[in-house]
């Protein structure tokens, strides 16, 4: 079972956990007609104030509304299964192949079903067995992250306050994190809409806890149609260049004959609840409306270059020119 759920990170994760331990799902969404983002972040929190939660963002171009709200529930109303893929929360299911939502509360209803056709998992491998490589292994990090889908395709309905919105021919983007604690200092940036409809990336660069010191751990994938490249600190890249400036990064990193070059733009951003030694008592700014531009070289020639829209960014960082 071990080695199931460490080659399988979107599986649950908590089994024995009894404190200090938060376990969280994340699911990004976006209209068919581009005028809506949504976010649910399903999870657990075990603590002083132990329940389980469904987080959720919205994001409304048409009418530049940004909405979201925390729905605590019970930790008894969340259930679990393997086989096939599901956590339910109440009314409310999350898997590998749909999503069955009923959240209502004063700030906010979000009620519909989503179907997902299929998911586009990292593939691991002995060394690497999900996206933190051999760090996996490791049963005293702070911080686990999974990387579940880097693009899937959706289709389906969801009723928000009262008002339809079409995800027929959508995309979702899946993934997860758990563990005890969100690093100190972090940059994640996500987009699976880039003009090459084939193309996908996301991007995570944190300080980790390790063995009592610090290190900066990078985790990054442009995947551009079948062909995936994997940037990480477990297979030797070194970050050239770290601009942090208000609502915006930019980040070159060598990794053997590759050069790639990455900007990212936050916009429209509100404040989400985030874990401390389990507790969901911290805040982070997420907007789900950035945009990201790549370029890739290799032995010095541009090979890709390409921007996304719809990006999910968190710059939790303090600005700094490296």
């Amino acid at each position: 079972m071990y080695l199931k759920k460490l080659k399988n990170p979107y599986l649950f994760q908590g089994r024995n956990k009894k404190n200090h331990y938060f376990e969280g799902w994340y699911y990004k969404l976006v209209s068919s007609d581009s005028k809506t983002e949504i976010a649910f972040i399903p999870g657990i929190s075990l603590g002083e104030d132990t329940h389980s939660f469904v987080q959720v963002f919205v994001s409304k171009r048409d009418n530049e509304q940004l909405i979201k709200t925390y729905y605590s529930f019970s930790i008894d109303d969340f259930k679990y299964q393997d086989e096939p893929f599901k956590i339910s929360i109440h009314q409310n299911h999350f898997g590998l192949d749909h999503l069955d939502i009923n959240l209502v509360n004063e700030d906010l209803s979000v009620v519909g079903m989503i179907d997902i056709m299929d998911i586009d998992p990292f593939k691991p491998s002995f060394l690497t067995p999900n996206i933190m490589g051999f760090f996996g292994y490791l049963n005293f990090m702070e911080c686990y992250h999974g990387l579940v889908s880097m693009t899937s395709h959706i289709s389906g309905m969801l009723n928000v306050d009262g008002e339809p919105i079409d995800f027929n021919g959508a995309k979702l983007y899946i993934e997860k994190d758990w563990g005890k604690s969100f690093p100190r200092a972090y940059v994640w940036a996500q987009s699976n809409h880039f003009k090459d409809i084939d193309t996908s990336f996301m991007f995570s660069y944190a300080d980790i806890p390790f063995l009592g010191f610090y290190f900066k751990g990078l985790i990054t994938v442009l995947k551009i149609k079948d062909e995936h490249y994997l940037f990480a600190t477990y297979n030797g890249v070194k970050i050239k260049q770290e601009i942090i400036e208000p609502n915006q990064v930019t980040y070159t990193i060598k990794h053997k004959k590759h050069r790639f070059e990455i900007h990212a733009l936050q916009k429209d951003t509100v404040s989400l609840a985030s874990p401390k030694k389990g507790h969901m008592i911290e805040e982070i700014k997420e907007g789900l409306s950035g945009e990201i531009t790549v370029k890739l070289y290799e032995n010095e020639a541009l090979i890709y270059e390409d921007t996304g829209l719809h990006a999910g960014i968190e710059i939790m960082r303090k600005a700094t020119h490296k």
